[in-house]
């Protein structure tokens, strides 16, 4: 079952990719079509090559401004073309650009998280990655522990207490959370894709850079949370999210 869960995950990555590539293919292509292929005068009477000026001229005789070299607009367009390019394939590196280890099948795997990581909370970082994938860890203790960097995919941990701990980019996408406790939780670049967390609570979280794409929000609240900006607009896209908590967190 974990093989099939971390195939499926890396096919829908490759794919993704692929739409992402094809996407910034097709914006360059367009954009060269209709903007860099100057039209002639054949195709546009009123637009002439003056042969005193060396201008372009309207019908009218008034000479218009020169148009630029060919190369350079050409060079400047297919620059933003790769540059929609990277700007949309960023938002695809936290899934495709990670690469997960063979699940660790050590005694006490799951039991590790009862003592945390320590790694830095910021980056993440350890010589050894907190293995929590497939774990059964429902009701269990976890707060104030450091999770960063934790692998949380196809786990179960409903109704667990994560308030006051640090969970700097966790990857916690198919997991079940239901009825946890995030209150005062560090919630820092946590991929949430998919997960099911249902009557959870984040009161006076810090979510910043998180994910929670078709996430199950119902019945979560978020009351004094601590939410970016830019999270906030991707947090109120999630059609589950509770109206109560959507008048409260100020979705448009």
């Amino acid at each position: 079952a974990y093989n099939h869960t971390i195939m499926a995950a890396a096919h829908d990555s490759r794919l993704r990719t692929l739409s992402y590539a094809a996407n910034g293919v097709l914006a360059i292509v367009f954009t060269y079509l209709v903007m860099v292929r100057v039209p002639s005068s054949r195709a546009y009477p009123s637009l002439a090559l003056s042969p005193q000026t060396s201008t372009r001229v309207h019908a009218c005789g008034k000479p218009s401004v020169p148009p630029l070299p060919r190369r350079q607009i050409s060079g400047a367009l297919i620059g933003a073309g790769v540059s929609l390019f990277q700007a949309m394939s960023a938002s695809n590196k936290a899934h495709a650009g990670r690469k997960f280890p063979p699940i660790d099948n050590s005694p006490g795997r799951c039991e590790a998280a009862t003592g945390g990581n320590n790694i830095g909370q910021s980056n993440a970082v350890s010589d050894k990655e907190l293995d929590l994938r497939l774990c059964n860890l429902e009701k269990r203790n976890l707060a104030g522990k450091t999770l960063s960097g934790g692998l949380f995919q196809g786990g179960k941990f409903d109704e667990a207490i994560f308030s006051d701990a640090t969970l700097s980019k966790a990857y916690a996408a198919e997991a079940s959370f239901k009825n946890c406790d995030f209150s005062n939780s560090v919630l820092d670049r946590v991929i949430f894709d998919k997960s099911d967390l249902t009557g959870s609570k984040f009161t006076n979280a810090v979510i910043t850079g998180a994910s929670f794409e078709e996430t199950d929000l119902t019945g979560t609240t978020f009351e004094d949370a601590i939410i970016g900006k830019e999270d906030l607009k991707r947090l109120c896209k999630n059609p589950t999210l509770p109206q109560e908590v959507r008048e409260e967190l100020g979705c448009a």
